[in-house]
């Protein structure tokens, strides 16, 4: 029996792009033997992951886990929303979130073990890929904690505990009662799933975005032909309104349409007795970012039916 080297485990993971655990499992059922390994794989549809993974995946779940003070939002992909709806998916889903509580970028949260399986993370979702036939990915992860208060969550769509197609997370950090602070940071978060907000104070904005929002409403207000004064006016006007629309604490809360958030927090603090400071949003939108191929189903078919 030759012996299984981790340079051949990683010699079988390129040639069939299977899970280390999988390729190393296959190496010991075949003795070693490079090419029958690749058949054992095969047999177990466990290579067959390789060739899913140029398709585009942009369907899903986000999925949300909090303990404690501290709270993360995974994004996992898939091709289609019917394997959103597979149990065995959104377990993943939601272990993965609780995972990435412990694991601080995608790279350590990947490697790190899954339950009761042997595999790792990564691992595990490959031999998904394998089990349920379609391309998956882990995408992005995203932590929030506080050293006193709640990270509140909060899922839009919600197609499983804690998963769905939009998922917030809001930091509050506050010494006030944790059920009040969990209950206003649960709507500021429903208000973020609405609003998409870009950070929670102007000061916090890229400056980059404000100096472009800037010349292009300079040079729409220079073509009102007023003096040079009016116009500084008029841009500095239009700016407030921008940050209106994209700042979180300069936002009118959709819950009642009247007050803006930053107010709103002021009131509850006022309400609990204690100080409440807004530390921070995460919002993730399911395929957000990923270029969706358009597909003309009937052309597909016959492409198969050629085959």
């Amino acid at each position: 029996m030759a012996e299984i080297t981790a340079a051949l485990v990683k010699e079988l993971r390129e040639k069939s792009g299977a899970g280390m655990m999988d390729c190393k499992k296959a190496l010991t059922e075949t003795g070693g033997d490079l090419e029958q390994a690749v058949d054992w794989l095969r047999k177990k549809g466990l290579s067959a992951a390789a060739k899913k993974s140029g398709r585009i995946a942009a369907e899903g779940l986000v999925a949300v886990a909090s303990e404690g003070n501290k709270a993360a939002i995974v994004e996992v992909n898939a091709e289609t929303d019917f394997v959103a709806r597979n149990a065995q998916f959104q377990a993943y889903a939601g272990t993965v979130a609780k995972l990435a509580l412990q694991s601080g970028d995608l790279e350590t949260l990947q490697a790190a073990k899954y339950p009761d399986s042997g595999r790792n993370v990564q691992e595990e979702l490959t031999h998904m890929v394998a089990t349920i036939g379609e391309n998956m990915s882990l995408r992005r992860l995203k932590q929030l904690s506080v050293p006193q208060g709640v990270v509140a969550s909060y899922i839009h769509n919600a197609v499983a505990p804690n998963a769905g197609k939009i998922g917030v997370l809001v930091a509050l950090e506050s010494t006030g009662d944790a059920a009040k602070l969990n209950a206003l940071g649960k709507q500021i978060a429903m208000h973020v799933a609405a609003t998409n907000p870009q950070s929670v104070s102007a000061a916090d904005l890229d400056p980059a975005s404000v100096a472009r929002e800037r010349t292009v409403l300079e040079d729409q207000a220079k073509t009102s032909g007023r003096p040079p004064e009016v116009i500084a006016k008029m841009v500095e006007g239009r700016l407030r309104k921008f940050y209106e629309e994209v700042v979180l604490s300069e936002q009118v809360f959709v819950v009642d349409g009247e007050t803006k958030v930053g107010r709103v927090v002021e009131n509850a603090a006022k309400d609990i007795g204690a100080p409440i400071k807004l530390v921070g949003f995460v919002r993730f939108a399911l395929g957000e970012g990923i270029e969706k191929k358009s597909e003309d189903f009937a052309a597909e078919v016959a492409a198969q039916l050629r085959a």
